[in-house]
């Protein structure tokens, strides 16, 4: 049996300078990377804190590839795609790690049974420590989109449609693929059995110098997928509800850095205009109905009290 032959599950991983969340999650996976039938993946986007170099001196274990400079989470999650040789890939964010022990027999176990199922999006507790209790009543459900950097995908499926929008840069690239997914009769799947601590202090986030581009690159993603996958008539009303729940939320309450990330990302919309015209791949009116019947993304998990 060959090398490749015997790995099953690839996990992958981008990263740009957060080595120490990284070696967090290299130390909170290691049971899993210890595996034969698994093989890592890093990107290393450019990374000027050493990252290459402790990779490289720790874990020769691990795939590592670099990117010369930063050209993006989406860019960097393509490149690992292409390299991917195993039936399933695995996608974890360099600061989470999974909770559950045996995750793999129950992502390999779903695939199995649901021969439809694309992408198995996992359970998410976001905050800086784990939770104190991993019970749920959840079951699975078919959903509308997945967590980009919690989530499993079967090869064959992605084999079957265009890779991410590396233009998008960040955000919007999973929403991009679960309809391109759809469109091919492919489905994706909540599994709640699988838990994973994403270690993020989501209310936090407001207040980081991030906080208007991460806006501003939300924004634009959700109004790029408008443009490219709604039915025309359909997105006048949808644009104009969005911008209106926007300055309702945010800038007339006074988040003047929300105004901003507004502007920025309409001029985006504008300048890459000709990009979503020439890319576009509507849903009929049909499929978006029945595209909106479905759950919408579970992302943030809460125990239940």
């Amino acid at each position: 049996m060959t090398e490749n032959q015997k790995h099953t599950f690839s996990i992958l991983i981008t990263t740009k300078n957060r080595l120490t969340d990284l070696v967090i999650t290299l130390e909170k996976i290691q049971y899993l990377l210890n595996r034969e039938d698994v093989v890592c993946l890093i990107c290393d986007d450019g990374s000027t804190d050493g990252t290459a170099l402790y990779l490289q001196t720790n874990c020769p274990e691990i795939h590592l590839i670099q990117n010369s400079k930063s050209y993006g989470l989406i860019y960097s999650r393509n490149r690992l795609l292409s390299m991917v040789t195993t039936d399933f890939a695995i996608s974890l964010d360099d600061d989470l790690h999974f909770i559950t022990q045996n995750p793999l027999e129950l992502i390999q176990d779903f695939f199995k049974y649901n021969q439809d199922a694309a992408v198995l999006s996992f359970r998410i507790f976001w905050n800086k420590n784990e939770p104190t209790t991993i019970e749920t009543s959840e079951k699975s459900v078919l959903m509308q989109s997945y967590a980009g950097g919690a989530h499993a995908f079967r090869m064959k499926a992605w084999s079957e449609i265009p890779n991410y929008p590396d233009w998008f840069i960040f955000y919007g690239e999973e929403n991009f693929a679960s309809y391109q997914l759809f469109k091919k009769n492919w489905r994706i799947y909540y599994l709640p059995e699988v838990l994973v601590n994403h270690r993020v202090d989501v209310k936090a986030r407001k207040n980081n110098d991030d906080y208007t581009i991460r806006l501003r690159r939300a924004l634009r993603s959700g109004w790029y997928l408008f443009f490219l996958f709604y039915p025309l008539k359909t997105i006048p009303r949808k644009m104009a509800y969005s911008l209106w729940i926007q300055f309702k939320q945010k800038v007339f309450k006074g988040d003047f850095k929300a105004l901003k990330a507004i502007v920025l990302a309409l001029f985006d919309l504008l300048w890459n205009m000709p990009r979503i015209l020439k890319n576009a791949n509507r849903l009929t009116p049909i499929e978006y109905n029945k595209y909106n019947q479905l759950a919408e993304t579970k992302i943030y998990w809460q125990p239940e009290k």
